[in-house]
């Protein structure tokens, strides 16, 4: 299944690395990720694959977010037709 993680909060070092590891740790393969930093904000969206993942998405959206939590971040992860639907104007 695709999925759309979402990743926002004050820049620092290490965001990236943190959320790959996270993810890879959970057998979640990433096939495309955009970030940008504006001032002292940062902002990343990954699409990414949760089909070899032995979590299903209610799971892996608890640990997303308490993840996120603990770095100071807002991280977050929907599948893609309900982030297309939510996005969509």
């Amino acid at each position: 299944m695709r999925a759309v993680v979402t990743v926002t909060g004050t820049d620092r070092r290490g965001i990236i690395a943190k959320v790959s590891c996270f993810l890879a740790e959970r057998n979640v393969n990433i096939e495309d990720i955009s970030q940008t930093i504006l001032g002292d904000k940062f902002a990343m969206i990954m699409m990414v694959d949760t089909s070899e993942s032995k979590m299903d998405i209610a799971q892996l959206s608890k640990d997303c977010e308490e993840m996120g939590r603990s770095i100071g971040m807002s991280v977050r992860i929907q599948h893609e037709d309900i982030f297309n639907v939510m996005h969509n104007v």
